[in-house]
């Protein structure tokens, strides 16, 4: 699963993604609330961990931006504020749930773990793209109706892919986005698992675009 840590505490910011990464979560992180925000509107994270006291944009606001732009991805609030008012507040703008600073790391992870068990009521149930469904709660894909078995990564790669179905998505931003680029890791692999969808859904499910990357095709079946 994909998360958005928006933190401007550096020290913090790599202490939870170093934490959230040895629980298997894939971690992009932003420094300010105008990188997070951009980061949330278009990286399809299954949740989101925001400070309130942030740099160019508070948490709340960017908080209040997604929700009214229709967004409902669970966010988390951190803050060092632990009054009432402020809790009311970060949660009357639209967070799901708030944790104070200091904070225990087992809380927090219980608190996400949480959030994402509840997931967001408003996000779409099922992805579609031509005959291929794909059940982000559910971790099921089927194409043309008949079930098809992805492992964890598989599934984390054709999610990402047909959430930008029709468009060309290249290799760094697949590495960046199912992978995490900061991890070092091999670009080769991007080429090995499209491999492993063609296999499971057929040759024609994702096509390359020499020197740009990969689309899903919405094959109709």
């Amino acid at each position: 699963m994909r998360l958005l840590v928006v933190e401007d505490e550096a020290r913090l910011a790599r202490a939870l993604r170093r934490g959230l990464e040895a629980e298997g979560f894939v971690v992009e992180t932003a420094a300010d609330g105008m990188a997070g925000l951009e980061a949330a509107r278009h990286g399809g994270h299954d949740a989101i961990i925001l400070d309130i006291m942030l740099p160019r944009l508070s948490g709340y606001r960017v908080v209040r931006t997604l929700r009214d732009e229709g967004n409902w991805v669970p966010v988390l609030l951190l803050s060092a504020k632990d009054g009432e008012y402020d809790l009311a507040d970060g949660l009357d703008c639209g967070a799901d749930d708030y944790l104070t600073k200091p904070f225990s790391y087992v809380v927090l992870l219980a608190r996400l773990r949480a959030l994402l068990r509840r997931g967001a009521a408003e996000r779409p149930a099922v992805l579609v793209a031509g005959d291929l469904a794909l059940d982000p709660a559910s971790r099921a894909v089927t194409r043309r109706g008949e079930p098809v078995t992805l492992t964890a990564r598989e599934f984390t790669l054709l999610e990402y892919l047909i959430r930008n179905a029709g468009r060309v998505v290249s290799k760094t931003e697949l590495l960046d986005h199912v992978w995490d680029a900061v991890a070092q890791t091999d670009p080769n692999v991007v080429e090995v698992y499209v491999g492993y969808l063609r296999r499971k859904l057929g040759r024609e499910a994702v096509q390359t675009v020499r020197g740009a990357g990969y689309r899903l095709v919405r094959n109709e079946g």
